[in-house]
């Protein structure tokens, strides 16, 4: 893996490298979910259409996972608001 840096601004923003951006399909208004795994690193994670389809498809064979998570990520949205 190539290593990419990026400088955090005064506001807290982060550029993410454009060759990323490409590649995991990240466009102007791709929210990202951020997580910590359990060595502290922060993980981002584009939420795109990919990325949907991929936990739509994994969460259709559990009873109403699909359901669970929508909800959950409609909460957090309107928490963001």
């Amino acid at each position: 893996m190539k290593d990419r840096y990026s400088t955090f601004t005064s506001k807290g923003q982060l550029v993410i490298p454009a060759e990323l951006r490409r590649k995991h399909k990240i466009e102007a208004g791709t929210k990202v979910k951020f997580l910590e795994d359990q060595f502290g690193r922060i993980v981002l994670l584009p939420v795109t259409e990919d990325y949907i389809d991929r936990v739509r498809g994994f969460l259709a064979e559990g009873p109403d996972l699909l359901a669970i998570w929508e909800k959950e990520h409609r909460l957090e949205d309107e928490r963001d608001k």
